[in-house]
Protein backbone atom coordinates (compact mmCIF):
# COMPACT_ATOMS: atom_id res chain seq x y z
CA UNK A 1 0.00 0.00 0.00
CA UNK A 2 0.95 3.62 -0.54
CA UNK A 3 0.64 4.69 2.85
CA UNK A 4 3.45 2.00 4.33
CA UNK A 5 6.12 2.70 2.05
CA UNK A 6 7.82 5.29 4.26
CA UNK A 7 7.15 2.23 7.27
CA UNK A 8 8.21 -0.38 5.56
CA UNK A 9 11.43 1.05 4.18
CA UNK A 10 12.34 1.56 7.68
CA UNK A 11 12.11 -1.72 9.18
CA UNK A 12 13.57 -3.37 6.19
CA UNK A 13 16.52 -1.06 6.21
CA UNK A 14 16.51 -1.77 10.73
CA UNK A 15 16.28 -5.46 9.72
CA UNK A 16 19.23 -5.44 7.28
CA UNK A 17 21.27 -3.22 10.06
CA UNK A 18 20.94 -5.64 12.89
CA UNK A 19 21.72 -8.57 10.77
CA UNK A 20 25.08 -6.88 9.67
CA UNK A 21 25.81 -6.07 13.48
CA UNK A 22 25.11 -9.75 13.75
CA UNK A 23 27.52 -10.36 11.43
CA UNK A 24 30.04 -8.25 12.38
CA UNK A 25 30.16 -9.96 16.04
CA UNK A 26 30.38 -13.49 14.45
CA UNK A 27 33.29 -12.16 12.44
CA UNK A 28 35.62 -13.61 9.60
CA UNK A 29 35.67 -17.13 11.35
CA UNK A 30 33.64 -19.82 11.41
CA UNK A 31 33.17 -21.50 14.67
CA UNK A 32 30.87 -24.49 16.82
CA UNK A 33 28.60 -22.21 18.38
CA UNK A 34 25.44 -22.84 19.57
CA UNK A 35 22.76 -23.67 16.88
CA UNK A 36 25.02 -23.29 13.99
CA UNK A 37 28.09 -25.70 13.95
CA UNK A 38 26.51 -26.68 9.86
CA UNK A 39 28.24 -23.28 9.24
CA UNK A 40 31.72 -25.05 9.27
CA UNK A 41 30.38 -28.01 6.93
CA UNK A 42 29.30 -25.49 4.61
CA UNK A 43 32.32 -23.24 4.24
CA UNK A 44 34.32 -26.17 4.51
CA UNK A 45 32.49 -27.44 1.43
CA UNK A 46 32.38 -24.31 -0.61
CA UNK A 47 36.58 -24.21 -0.22
CA UNK A 48 37.22 -27.87 -1.08
CA UNK A 49 34.40 -26.94 -4.09
CA UNK A 50 36.43 -24.02 -5.35
CA UNK A 51 39.64 -25.97 -5.28
CA UNK A 52 38.15 -28.40 -7.96
CA UNK A 53 37.70 -31.25 -5.59
CA UNK A 54 33.70 -31.03 -6.11
CA UNK A 55 31.23 -31.91 -3.36
CA UNK A 56 33.99 -33.82 -1.06
CA UNK A 57 35.61 -33.25 2.22
CA UNK A 58 39.63 -34.10 2.53
CA UNK A 59 39.15 -36.30 5.38
CA UNK A 60 36.00 -38.41 7.15
CA UNK A 61 33.37 -35.92 7.57
CA UNK A 62 29.59 -35.58 10.00
CA UNK A 63 28.19 -37.66 9.54
CA UNK A 64 30.24 -40.97 7.98
CA UNK A 65 30.98 -39.63 4.84
CA UNK A 66 34.85 -40.71 4.13
CA UNK A 67 37.59 -38.43 2.71
CA UNK A 68 37.04 -37.82 -0.88
CA UNK A 69 33.59 -39.56 -1.69
CA UNK A 70 30.51 -37.07 -3.02
CA UNK A 71 28.30 -36.05 -0.28
CA UNK A 72 24.77 -34.83 -0.88
CA UNK A 73 24.28 -34.31 2.97
CA UNK A 74 24.50 -30.48 2.49
CA UNK A 75 22.00 -28.52 0.19
CA UNK A 76 23.77 -27.84 -3.36
CA UNK A 77 22.20 -24.31 -3.98
CA UNK A 78 23.64 -23.18 -0.54
CA UNK A 79 27.33 -24.46 -1.04
CA UNK A 80 26.83 -22.85 -4.37
CA UNK A 81 25.86 -19.34 -2.88
CA UNK A 82 28.93 -19.67 -0.14
CA UNK A 83 31.08 -20.67 -3.14
CA UNK A 84 29.85 -17.98 -5.63
CA UNK A 85 30.37 -15.64 -3.04
CA UNK A 86 34.04 -17.26 -1.89
CA UNK A 87 34.78 -16.66 -6.01
CA UNK A 88 34.52 -12.97 -5.36
CA UNK A 89 36.04 -11.84 -1.93
CA UNK A 90 37.93 -14.68 -1.19
CA UNK A 91 37.27 -17.48 1.50
CA UNK A 92 35.98 -15.01 3.97
CA UNK A 93 33.02 -16.26 6.09
CA UNK A 94 32.28 -12.19 7.01
CA UNK A 95 31.62 -11.51 3.21
CA UNK A 96 28.95 -13.92 3.02
CA UNK A 97 27.38 -12.99 6.51
CA UNK A 98 27.55 -9.69 5.01
CA UNK A 99 25.88 -9.87 1.72
CA UNK A 100 23.31 -12.69 3.32
CA UNK A 101 22.45 -9.68 5.89
CA UNK A 102 21.54 -7.49 3.33
CA UNK A 103 19.82 -9.63 0.83
CA UNK A 104 17.97 -11.98 3.70
CA UNK A 105 17.70 -9.07 5.79
CA UNK A 106 15.51 -7.15 3.02
CA UNK A 107 13.60 -9.77 1.52
CA UNK A 108 12.61 -11.61 4.97
CA UNK A 109 10.00 -8.74 6.22
CA UNK A 110 9.14 -7.74 2.53
CA UNK A 111 7.83 -11.30 2.29
CA UNK A 112 6.35 -11.02 5.60
CA UNK A 113 4.43 -7.99 4.34
CA UNK A 114 2.86 -8.85 1.70
CA UNK A 115 1.90 -12.34 2.89
CA UNK A 116 0.05 -10.43 5.36
CA UNK A 117 -1.62 -7.76 3.53
CA UNK A 118 -3.15 -11.07 1.74
CA UNK A 119 -4.24 -13.01 4.83
CA UNK A 120 -4.94 -10.39 7.41
CA UNK A 121 -7.96 -7.99 7.59
CA UNK A 122 -6.73 -4.26 6.86
CA UNK A 123 -7.88 -1.29 6.18
CA UNK A 124 -10.47 -0.73 3.31
CA UNK A 125 -8.51 2.56 2.35
CA UNK A 126 -5.05 2.38 0.37
CA UNK A 127 -4.38 5.92 2.18
CA UNK A 128 -4.43 4.36 5.56
CA UNK A 129 -1.83 1.87 6.72
CA UNK A 130 -2.41 -2.05 7.22
CA UNK A 131 -0.71 -1.70 10.72
CA UNK A 132 -0.95 -5.43 11.23
CA UNK A 133 1.17 -6.09 8.13
CA UNK A 134 3.70 -3.39 9.30
CA UNK A 135 3.72 -4.67 12.61
CA UNK A 136 4.58 -8.24 11.31
CA UNK A 137 7.17 -7.02 9.08
CA UNK A 138 8.56 -5.08 11.78
CA UNK A 139 8.67 -8.27 14.34
CA UNK A 140 10.34 -9.95 11.64
CA UNK A 141 13.03 -7.77 11.59
CA UNK A 142 13.99 -7.62 15.61
CA UNK A 143 13.09 -11.42 16.17
CA UNK A 144 16.23 -12.40 17.57
CA UNK A 145 16.71 -15.78 16.19
CA UNK A 146 16.17 -14.69 12.53
CA UNK A 147 18.79 -12.06 13.27
CA UNK A 148 20.99 -14.75 14.30
CA UNK A 149 20.54 -17.10 11.58
CA UNK A 150 20.77 -14.82 9.23
CA UNK A 151 24.15 -13.84 9.93
CA UNK A 152 25.63 -17.79 10.10
CA UNK A 153 26.64 -19.79 7.05
CA UNK A 154 23.18 -21.70 6.76
CA UNK A 155 20.27 -22.11 4.91
CA UNK A 156 17.86 -20.86 7.48
CA UNK A 157 17.34 -17.28 6.72
CA UNK A 158 16.97 -17.83 2.67
CA UNK A 159 14.85 -21.30 3.08
CA UNK A 160 12.45 -18.50 5.73
CA UNK A 161 12.01 -16.56 3.16
CA UNK A 162 11.70 -19.01 0.20
CA UNK A 163 8.83 -20.43 2.67
CA UNK A 164 7.16 -16.83 2.79
CA UNK A 165 7.67 -16.40 -0.72
CA UNK A 166 6.07 -19.84 -1.76
CA UNK A 167 3.01 -18.62 0.46
CA UNK A 168 2.80 -15.27 -1.19
CA UNK A 169 2.68 -16.72 -4.43
CA UNK A 170 0.00 -19.66 -3.22
CA UNK A 171 -2.32 -17.06 -2.45
CA UNK A 172 -1.89 -14.61 -5.37
CA UNK A 173 -2.70 -17.58 -7.75
CA UNK A 174 -5.58 -18.58 -5.35
CA UNK A 175 -8.25 -16.40 -7.79
CA UNK A 176 -9.18 -13.96 -4.95
CA UNK A 177 -8.88 -10.15 -4.68
CA UNK A 178 -6.07 -9.13 -3.00
CA UNK A 179 -6.66 -7.17 0.22
CA UNK A 180 -10.50 -7.06 -0.66
CA UNK A 181 -12.49 -6.59 1.82
CA UNK A 182 -15.63 -8.23 0.57
CA UNK A 183 -15.93 -11.56 0.72
CA UNK A 184 -16.85 -13.12 -3.06
CA UNK A 185 -14.90 -10.27 -4.67
CA UNK A 186 -12.65 -11.98 -7.14
CA UNK A 187 -9.74 -10.91 -10.04
CA UNK A 188 -9.61 -12.11 -13.53
CA UNK A 189 -7.37 -15.53 -13.49
CA UNK A 190 -3.94 -15.48 -12.12
CA UNK A 191 -1.26 -14.94 -15.40
CA UNK A 192 0.46 -17.93 -16.12
CA UNK A 193 3.58 -16.07 -15.04
CA UNK A 194 2.53 -16.23 -11.34
CA UNK A 195 1.90 -19.77 -11.53
CA UNK A 196 5.75 -20.14 -12.87
CA UNK A 197 6.86 -17.90 -10.51
CA UNK A 198 5.41 -20.43 -7.52
CA UNK A 199 7.42 -23.77 -8.95
CA UNK A 200 10.33 -21.62 -9.06
CA UNK A 201 9.44 -20.47 -5.64
CA UNK A 202 8.91 -24.40 -4.28
CA UNK A 203 11.99 -25.33 -5.91
CA UNK A 204 14.15 -22.32 -4.42
CA UNK A 205 12.60 -23.66 -1.06
CA UNK A 206 13.47 -27.36 -1.47
CA UNK A 207 16.72 -26.82 -2.76
CA UNK A 208 17.72 -24.74 0.33
CA UNK A 209 16.22 -27.47 2.00
CA UNK A 210 14.15 -30.94 0.46
CA UNK A 211 11.82 -31.24 4.01
CA UNK A 212 9.60 -28.60 2.02
CA UNK A 213 8.89 -31.46 -1.17
CA UNK A 214 6.31 -32.72 1.62
CA UNK A 215 4.65 -29.83 2.15
CA UNK A 216 3.74 -28.81 -1.90
CA UNK A 217 0.99 -31.54 -2.22
CA UNK A 218 -0.68 -29.73 0.64
CA UNK A 219 -0.01 -26.53 -1.35
CA UNK A 220 -0.95 -27.56 -4.38
CA UNK A 221 -4.04 -29.62 -3.15
CA UNK A 222 -5.15 -26.03 -1.05
CA UNK A 223 -4.98 -24.47 -4.25
CA UNK A 224 -7.63 -26.69 -6.07
CA UNK A 225 -9.48 -26.75 -3.27
CA UNK A 226 -9.42 -22.76 -3.10
CA UNK A 227 -10.60 -22.50 -6.64
CA UNK A 228 -13.46 -25.52 -6.38
CA UNK A 229 -14.55 -22.86 -3.30
CA UNK A 230 -13.97 -19.53 -5.48
CA UNK A 231 -16.13 -21.12 -8.13
CA UNK A 232 -18.46 -22.84 -6.41
CA UNK A 233 -22.46 -21.46 -7.50
CA UNK A 234 -21.07 -19.77 -10.77
CA UNK A 235 -22.42 -20.86 -14.06
CA UNK A 236 -21.58 -24.30 -15.51
CA UNK A 237 -19.13 -22.46 -18.49
CA UNK A 238 -17.26 -20.23 -16.18
CA UNK A 239 -16.62 -23.10 -13.37
CA UNK A 240 -15.50 -25.31 -16.33
CA UNK A 241 -13.39 -22.50 -17.29
CA UNK A 242 -12.21 -21.22 -14.03
CA UNK A 243 -11.17 -25.34 -13.47
CA UNK A 244 -9.29 -25.66 -16.47
CA UNK A 245 -7.32 -22.69 -15.47
CA UNK A 246 -6.28 -23.49 -11.94
CA UNK A 247 -5.58 -27.24 -13.13
CA UNK A 248 -3.10 -25.79 -15.78
CA UNK A 249 -1.94 -23.38 -13.21
CA UNK A 250 -1.10 -26.46 -10.44
CA UNK A 251 0.58 -28.56 -13.98
CA UNK A 252 2.73 -25.60 -14.53
CA UNK A 253 4.29 -24.83 -11.13
CA UNK A 254 4.56 -28.81 -10.56
CA UNK A 255 6.06 -29.03 -14.12
CA UNK A 256 8.76 -25.77 -12.97
CA UNK A 257 9.35 -27.43 -9.89
CA UNK A 258 10.29 -31.45 -11.19
CA UNK A 259 12.29 -29.68 -14.54
CA UNK A 260 14.16 -27.79 -11.38
CA UNK A 261 15.11 -30.54 -9.41
CA UNK A 262 16.32 -32.76 -12.58
CA UNK A 263 19.64 -31.94 -12.93
CA UNK A 264 20.31 -32.21 -9.06
CA UNK A 265 18.42 -35.65 -9.39
CA UNK A 266 20.58 -36.84 -11.77
CA UNK A 267 24.10 -35.37 -10.62
CA UNK A 268 22.94 -37.90 -7.41
CA UNK A 269 22.35 -40.81 -10.04
CA UNK A 270 25.67 -39.96 -11.76
CA UNK A 271 27.84 -39.43 -8.32
CA UNK A 272 26.03 -42.46 -6.00
CA UNK A 273 24.63 -45.13 -8.72
CA UNK A 274 20.74 -44.64 -7.38
CA UNK A 275 17.90 -42.57 -7.42
CA UNK A 276 18.63 -39.91 -4.88
CA UNK A 277 16.03 -36.46 -5.07
CA UNK A 278 18.51 -33.73 -3.63
CA UNK A 279 19.69 -34.85 -0.09
CA UNK A 280 20.98 -37.80 1.86
CA UNK A 281 20.09 -36.70 5.16
CA UNK A 282 16.55 -38.06 6.17
CA UNK A 283 17.49 -41.42 6.52
CA UNK A 284 20.33 -39.96 9.03
CA UNK A 285 17.84 -38.07 10.95
CA UNK A 286 15.24 -40.79 11.17
CA UNK A 287 17.29 -42.90 12.43
CA UNK A 288 19.38 -41.35 14.79
CA UNK A 289 15.78 -39.56 16.30
CA UNK A 290 14.31 -43.10 16.93
CA UNK A 291 17.42 -44.98 17.99
CA UNK A 292 16.23 -47.17 21.53
CA UNK A 293 19.38 -44.92 23.27
CA UNK A 294 16.17 -42.26 24.25
CA UNK A 295 14.20 -45.39 25.72
CA UNK A 296 10.44 -42.40 25.88
CA UNK A 297 12.30 -39.38 26.19
CA UNK A 298 13.89 -37.48 23.01
CA UNK A 299 17.12 -35.70 23.80
CA UNK A 300 17.84 -32.94 21.14
CA UNK A 301 21.31 -33.09 21.00
CA UNK A 302 23.88 -35.76 22.58
CA UNK A 303 26.45 -34.36 24.94
CA UNK A 304 29.13 -35.71 22.66
CA UNK A 305 28.66 -35.01 18.71
CA UNK A 306 30.86 -38.29 18.42
CA UNK A 307 27.96 -40.59 19.91
CA UNK A 308 26.26 -40.14 16.85
CA UNK A 309 28.48 -41.84 14.44
CA UNK A 310 29.02 -44.01 17.05
CA UNK A 311 25.81 -45.03 16.90
CA UNK A 312 25.93 -46.64 13.22
CA UNK A 313 26.24 -50.33 13.29
CA UNK A 314 29.27 -51.85 12.53
CA UNK A 315 27.98 -53.79 9.89
CA UNK A 316 26.94 -50.45 8.16
CA UNK A 317 30.35 -49.25 8.42
CA UNK A 318 31.36 -50.02 4.85
CA UNK A 319 29.15 -48.26 3.18
CA UNK A 320 30.35 -44.91 4.33
CA UNK A 321 32.34 -44.74 0.69
CA UNK A 322 28.58 -44.30 -0.62
CA UNK A 323 26.38 -41.71 1.48
CA UNK A 324 23.51 -42.54 -0.15
CA UNK A 325 23.49 -46.52 0.35
CA UNK A 326 24.12 -45.61 4.00
CA UNK A 327 21.52 -43.07 4.13
CA UNK A 328 19.17 -45.79 2.47
CA UNK A 329 20.55 -48.70 5.00
CA UNK A 330 19.98 -46.28 8.27
CA UNK A 331 16.45 -45.00 6.99
CA UNK A 332 15.62 -49.49 6.76
CA UNK A 333 16.73 -49.53 10.31
CA UNK A 334 15.21 -46.09 11.81
CA UNK A 335 12.08 -48.20 10.53
CA UNK A 336 12.26 -51.13 12.02
CA UNK A 337 13.12 -49.09 15.44
CA UNK A 338 9.36 -48.28 15.17
CA UNK A 339 7.80 -51.19 13.83
CA UNK A 340 9.31 -53.15 16.52
CA UNK A 341 7.62 -50.91 19.44
CA UNK A 342 4.82 -48.39 17.86
CA UNK A 343 3.83 -47.98 21.41
CA UNK A 344 7.44 -46.12 22.18
CA UNK A 345 7.54 -44.24 18.96
CA UNK A 346 4.44 -42.31 20.15
CA UNK A 347 6.05 -41.89 23.43
CA UNK A 348 9.36 -40.60 22.31
CA UNK A 349 7.15 -38.85 19.38
CA UNK A 350 5.17 -36.87 22.35
CA UNK A 351 8.34 -36.73 24.07
CA UNK A 352 9.54 -34.00 21.12
CA UNK A 353 6.63 -31.82 22.05
CA UNK A 354 7.84 -29.66 24.69
CA UNK A 355 11.43 -29.75 23.13
CA UNK A 356 9.92 -28.32 19.58
CA UNK A 357 7.85 -25.59 21.26
CA UNK A 358 10.76 -24.59 23.90
CA UNK A 359 10.33 -21.10 25.21
CA UNK A 360 11.35 -21.15 28.45
CA UNK A 361 15.03 -20.86 29.79
CA UNK A 362 16.92 -23.65 30.31
CA UNK A 363 20.25 -24.26 32.85
CA UNK A 364 21.76 -26.04 29.91
CA UNK A 365 21.91 -23.17 27.58
CA UNK A 366 24.11 -19.64 28.10
CA UNK A 367 22.59 -16.35 28.98
CA UNK A 368 22.17 -15.05 25.76
CA UNK A 369 20.75 -18.37 24.45
CA UNK A 370 17.88 -18.08 26.94
CA UNK A 371 17.36 -14.29 26.41
CA UNK A 372 17.07 -15.13 22.67
CA UNK A 373 14.65 -18.08 23.10
CA UNK A 374 12.31 -16.38 25.60
CA UNK A 375 13.13 -12.57 24.31
CA UNK A 376 11.29 -14.33 20.71
CA UNK A 377 9.31 -17.05 20.90
CA UNK A 378 8.41 -16.74 24.62
CA UNK A 379 7.11 -13.16 24.13
CA UNK A 380 5.22 -13.97 20.74
CA UNK A 381 4.07 -17.56 21.59
CA UNK A 382 0.82 -16.06 23.54
CA UNK A 383 -0.39 -13.42 20.76
CA UNK A 384 0.22 -16.40 18.10
CA UNK A 385 -2.17 -18.59 19.87
CA UNK A 386 -4.52 -15.40 20.52
CA UNK A 387 -3.80 -14.84 16.74
CA UNK A 388 -5.24 -18.25 16.04
CA UNK A 389 -7.89 -17.40 18.15
CA UNK A 390 -9.45 -14.24 15.84
CA UNK A 391 -8.71 -16.67 12.64
CA UNK A 392 -10.92 -19.11 14.17
CA UNK A 393 -13.54 -16.30 14.75
CA UNK A 394 -13.15 -14.95 11.67
CA UNK A 395 -15.21 -18.28 10.29
CA UNK A 396 -17.89 -17.12 11.98
CA UNK A 397 -17.93 -13.95 10.42
CA UNK A 398 -19.28 -13.90 6.62
CA UNK A 399 -17.03 -10.44 5.59
CA UNK A 400 -14.03 -12.45 7.39
CA UNK A 401 -14.33 -15.83 5.40
CA UNK A 402 -12.33 -15.11 2.64
CA UNK A 403 -9.10 -13.66 5.44
CA UNK A 404 -10.19 -17.01 7.22
CA UNK A 405 -9.71 -18.51 4.04
CA UNK A 406 -6.17 -17.32 2.81
CA UNK A 407 -4.32 -17.32 6.23
CA UNK A 408 -5.61 -21.66 6.37
CA UNK A 409 -3.08 -22.36 3.93
CA UNK A 410 -0.57 -20.79 6.81
CA UNK A 411 -1.63 -23.04 9.65
CA UNK A 412 -1.67 -25.91 7.17
CA UNK A 413 2.00 -25.06 6.61
CA UNK A 414 2.50 -24.68 10.37
CA UNK A 415 0.81 -28.02 11.41
CA UNK A 416 2.33 -29.69 8.37
CA UNK A 417 6.31 -28.75 9.16
CA UNK A 418 5.50 -29.30 12.74
CA UNK A 419 4.45 -33.06 12.53
CA UNK A 420 7.50 -33.55 10.54
CA UNK A 421 9.97 -32.88 13.24
CA UNK A 422 7.47 -33.33 16.00
CA UNK A 423 7.70 -37.00 14.32
CA UNK A 424 11.43 -36.93 13.60
CA UNK A 425 13.78 -34.88 15.22
CA UNK A 426 13.18 -31.96 17.08
CA UNK A 427 14.75 -28.95 17.49
CA UNK A 428 14.88 -25.13 18.11
CA UNK A 429 15.72 -24.26 14.63
CA UNK A 430 13.64 -26.26 12.73
CA UNK A 431 10.92 -25.00 13.80
CA UNK A 432 11.84 -21.45 12.54
CA UNK A 433 9.64 -21.78 9.45
CA UNK A 434 6.59 -21.54 11.63
CA UNK A 435 7.61 -18.68 13.81
CA UNK A 436 8.43 -16.94 10.37
CA UNK A 437 4.89 -17.41 9.90
CA UNK A 438 3.39 -17.21 13.16
CA UNK A 439 4.12 -13.56 13.54
CA UNK A 440 2.13 -12.80 11.21
CA UNK A 441 -1.03 -13.89 13.62
CA UNK A 442 0.81 -12.62 16.78
CA UNK A 443 1.06 -9.49 15.16
CA UNK A 444 -2.71 -9.19 14.30
CA UNK A 445 -3.41 -10.05 17.82
CA UNK A 446 -1.06 -7.44 19.18
CA UNK A 447 -2.85 -4.62 17.16
CA UNK A 448 -6.20 -5.71 17.84
CA UNK A 449 -5.14 -5.19 21.80
CA UNK A 450 -3.66 -2.16 21.04
CA UNK A 451 -7.01 -1.35 19.19
CA UNK A 452 -9.18 -2.42 21.70
CA UNK A 453 -7.34 -0.54 24.29
CA UNK A 454 -7.44 2.89 22.92
CA UNK A 455 -10.99 2.39 22.06
CA UNK A 456 -12.26 1.41 25.37
CA UNK A 457 -14.45 4.09 27.29
CA UNK A 458 -13.43 6.03 30.13
CA UNK A 459 -16.48 4.48 31.98
CA UNK A 460 -15.22 0.75 30.96
CA UNK A 461 -17.99 0.41 28.35
CA UNK A 462 -16.52 -0.56 25.03
CA UNK A 463 -17.06 0.63 21.68
CA UNK A 464 -17.77 -2.29 18.52
CA UNK A 465 -14.56 -2.07 16.65
CA UNK A 466 -13.72 -3.38 13.16
CA UNK A 467 -11.41 -5.66 12.62
CA UNK A 468 -7.90 -4.77 12.72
Amino acid sequence: MRADRRWLAGILATSVALRLVAAAILADRVQDLPGIFDEISYHTLATRLLGGFGFTFARLWWPLTAAGTPTAHWSYLYTLWVAAVYAIFGAHPLAVRIVQSVFAGALMPFFTYRLACQVVPGPRQPVQHHWPALVAAAWTALYAYFVYYTAALMTEAFFMTGVLWSLDCAVRVSGWRRGSPAAGQVDAPAGWWTWIELGLAMAITVYLREVFLVFVPVLLGWLVLSELVRAAGSARDRMRAAWHQCAGGVLASAGVLGLLLAPATAFNYHQFDRFVLLNTNSGYAFFWSNHPIYGDHFTPILPDNSAYTALIPDDLRSLSVNEAALESALLQRGIGFVLADPARYIRLSLSRIPVYFMFWPSADSGLLSNMARVGSFGLALPLMLLGLGLWLADWFQPAQRLFAWRSSLLVLFAVTFSLIYILSWALTRYRLPVDAVGVIFAARALVSLISVARHRAPMGKTENLATA
